[in-house]
């Protein structure tokens, strides 16, 4: 029966194999070195101040982000604006309100508008959406040393540009390494030094993918650092709790296994 089972398991991993290859083979995502990894790991706000402003020049133009409030950009933990600056910043862009039929300055109780004038996907859940780390044949392992590694999926995507096209059904194709499939539609949106950061960061491509990567990050999980935090309160808690369980357990049992050995 078992080896009936292992062959049996052979065999559907071998199908596994042949179907990823048939898809276009493994993609390529690179391992990014992100401040917020681990347990221990917290957002950089310099970090997520320039993706906002990637995403705003750059991004916004084709990719919306419509589950994300204005607002959360004054939240500590995250983005970190200065109140004033995202009030600025909802009234800078326009926002349509049904009820005049028109549009409007954007307020901080509005969230980022959607934009599928392109048809491109969303970005507001995107980081969450897409793993990076399957692991092999979809085992898990990956994920379970390296994390989902959504902000890797998307800053490998955003490096992963090979420079050749291809034309099919008259849709441009572009290669690239960390798309499923090698070819991904969506002509390269960066390319390094495409926008200028007020303290003279490096915005090669590199980290411009980075930055852009961890915005969206912070975008899918706004309350990772409260989340991690509960966490450590959570396990601390645990910790308390078994240490005295076992020590009333001690305390209690002692007696009873004094009177034994005495009898």
């Amino acid at each position: 029966m078992i080896k009936k089972l292992t062959l049996s398991a052979i065999a559907a991993v071998g199908l596994l194999a042949g179907a990823a290859n048939a898809a276009g083979g493994e993609t390529h995502i690179e391992d990014f070195d992100f401040s917020f990894e681990g347990p221990f790991g917290k957002f950089d706000q310099n970090q997520l101040q320039r993706g906002l402003k990637v995403y705003t020049e750059i991004c916004s133009g084709c990719h919306g982000l419509q589950y994300v409030p204005l607002r959360t950009l004054h939240d500590e933990g995250g983005v970190g604006l200065p109140e004033d600056q995202m009030i600025a910043y909802a009234a800078g862009i326009d926002i349509y309100d049904p009820e005049i039929d028109d549009y409007r300055s954007g307020k901080p109780t509005d969230n980022f508008p959607a934009n599928t004038a392109a048809g491109a996907p969303d970005l507001s859940l995107m980081a969450k959406a897409r793993a990076g780390f399957s692991g092999p044949l979809g085992t898990g392992m990956n994920q379970l040393f390296k994390g989902m590694g959504g902000a890797e999926y998307i800053a490998s995507i955003l490096t992963g540009y090979t420079g050749h096209e291809k034309v099919e059904a008259g849709v441009t194709l572009y290669e690239n390494s960390a798309f499923p499939g090698g070819w991904i539609s969506m002509a390269p949106p960066l390319y390094g030094e495409d926008v200028d950061f007020d303290d003279h960061h490096d915005n090669s491509l590199h980290h411009e993918s980075m930055d852009t990567a961890a915005f969206l990050m912070w975008a899918a999980e706004p309350k990772m650092m409260a989340r991690k935090e509960t966490g450590f309160i959570g396990v601390f808690i645990l910790i308390v709790l078994s240490v005295l369980l076992y020590a009333t357990n001690k305390t209690l049992w002692a007696p009873v296994k004094r009177k034994a050995k005495e009898s």
